[in-house]
């Protein structure tokens, strides 16, 4: 089995922000695989489905972002899995807007929501999709950036990158995280052609 957990803030003014990329990468997945049934259990939102041959479950944790590890930990202790067996989903302000980042372990890079599912766990062993949302612009604080719906001029970018990361989470599932890093690690920010076309 596999589990694909999305970072996010549960509630609706929450919905349509850059720190619920994970969140909405989830929902994404799981309308593309029409994975239903989605209800209250560890801690968070959780359904559970069939991708190809493989079982799949998708947890959302409602813990708020600074403890997802609580619900991460307690599916843990439930589902058939191993740490390894795992896939976080989580917005990256160091990666630039339209971009994606896929990596098979390593440290919290200063998201706490991560650094919660490492201390929880007790490893970093498990595989990451890291969507890029850019840094606030210099006049902004980086909470209010994060946590404010995703602007009207932005929104086409970020809910592409959201479509990108799930097929992403596809091509991990059935292809491994190396093949996923070697496709989608090096692609151009979306939208960074049409920019450069316009300079």
């Amino acid at each position: 089995m596999r589990l694909l957990v999305g970072l996010g803030n549960p509630g609706a003014k929450y919905r349509d922000t850059l720190h619920n990329a994970g969140f909405l990468v989830c929902d994404r997945f799981a309308e593309r695989h029409h994975i239903s049934g989605e209800s209250k259990k560890f801690q968070g939102l959780f359904r559970r489905g069939r991708v190809g041959h493989q079982d799949v479950g998708v947890l959302k944790p409602e813990t708020y972002m600074n403890l997802s590890g609580k619900a991460v930990a307690e599916a843990v202790r439930y589902l058939p899995i191993e740490g390894e067996d795992i896939i976080l989903v989580f917005d990256d302000m160091d990666l630039y807007e339209g971009r994606l980042r896929i990596r098979p372990g390593g440290g919290p890079g200063g998201h706490l929501g991560v650094e919660s599912v490492i201390e929880s766990l007790g490893t970093s062993d498990f595989s990451r999709v890291r969507v890029g949302v850019g840094r606030p612009p210099r006049s902004g604080g980086a909470t209010d950036y994060l946590l404010r719906p995703v602007r009207s001029e932005d929104r086409q970018r970020f809910f592409q990158t959201v479509d990108l990361a799930v097929e992403a989470l596809d091509t991990i599932l059935e292809q491994g995280v190396a093949e996923a890093m070697n496709r989608y690690n090096g692609l151009p920010a979306i939208g960074q052609e049409e920019e450069e076309g316009k300079a």
